[in-house]
């Protein structure tokens, strides 16, 4: 049930690509206590991005999942912003994060929602 989208302007290679995914599949179901089964992630790069106007190394985020606490957003930006910083040398002021909270109702999966 968490979605995680990885959108940067840097351009990756296919296995930093696939390694990236990896590391974000494990760091997302530790941090929300999700088994990983659950967990998707998706990458797009080489997209064309400005941040303060600059095309500077970047990436924007988007992490959904049902029962997203608010308390543990500030636990998740510092651990995403870390990936992003080791795995494809985005600085952490260089990283926007959007976190969204979404009801079971309206999460749909195998033919149902949750």
């Amino acid at each position: 049930m968490p979605y995680l989208m990885i959108q940067t302007n840097q351009s990756i290679d296919e296995a930093d690509g696939k390694n990236l995914l990896q590391k974000a599949s494990s760091l997302v179901a530790s941090e929300l206590g999700k088994p990983e089964s659950y967990v998707m992630v998706a990458l797009e790069d080489s997209t064309p991005m400005l941040f303060a106007g600059d095309d500077a190394p970047l990436a924007y985020l988007e992490l959904k999942s049902i029962g997203l606490p608010e308390a543990k957003t500030a636990q998740l930006s510092a651990a995403l912003c870390q990936l992003m910083e080791d795995s494809i040398g985005v600085g952490k002021e260089r990283v926007y994060i959007e976190f969204a909270n979404a009801e079971r109702t309206m999460w749909g999966w195998n033919a149902a929602t949750f």
